[in-house]
């Protein structure tokens, strides 16, 4: 797999606070590793945001991904529960 960051991602990755970076580079291991990972809790966002999906990094924040193709994982939006569905 593939992980691949749209530039929104990287924007919004640059404005976290340096401990939810360290921990989104925690979960992205895990995910390169074991994306169904039970720490991750991935899940479809369709209704907000159709063909998306979901992990966790911390208990607020979380990051929003699509497939591209069967082997590119794009990392589109990162930021806390309210910010990403508010």
């Amino acid at each position: 797999m593939t992980v691949a960051y749209s530039k929104g991602f990287l924007k919004e990755y640059k404005k976290l606070p340096q401990s939810v970076q360290e921990k989104f580079h925690q979960r992205l291991k895990l995910f390169v590793q074991d994306a169904s990972h039970p720490l991750l809790r991935d899940h479809s966002v369709d209704l907000a945001y159709p063909g998306w999906r979901s992990i966790n990094v911390t208990g607020d924040y979380r990051v929003l991904y699509q497939g591209v193709g069967d082997t590119v994982m794009m990392f589109m939006k990162i930021g806390t529960h309210s910010e990403l569905y508010g």
